[in-house]
């Protein structure tokens, strides 16, 4: 396997990783099937609770909003986002709280089994 080819397969591995950390708390976020991912980058589709969608880029860099509809490039913004949670921070009110609870039902469990 090529090192090209290699890269590209890890990038669709984390991205599939980003996809199930946050699927509880948008509406839809997959892989673009339309727009070409390389060695460097991948493209994300993301409909937010909010039915708000955007293309995302997910680099090296980190995540960087290119479009405001699926399988769109066409916003040229020098924003980076460090995490996903950084990005859905940004875009997505109902985030926080989505996120928030599932993070205090958690702890909820954990403090019910040490008990």
């Amino acid at each position: 396997m090529s090192e090209a080819s290699s890269d590209l397969e890890n990038w669709q591995m984390e991205a599939e990783s980003v996809i199930n950390d946050v699927k509880d708390h948008v509406n839809e976020l997959k892989i673009s099937q339309k727009l070409g991912s390389s060695n460097q980058f991948i493209y994300l589709n993301l409909r937010t609770i909010e039915n708000e969608e955007f293309c995302i880029e997910l680099s090296a860099r980190g995540f960087r909003i290119v479009g405001r509809s699926f399988d769109t490039n066409s916003i040229d913004s020098d924003e980076y986002f460090e995490t996903p949670y950084s990005l859905l921070n940004s875009v997505s009110k109902k985030f926080k709280d989505s996120f928030g609870n599932a993070l205090l039902e958690k702890l909820g469990e954990l403090t019910y089994r040490l008990v």
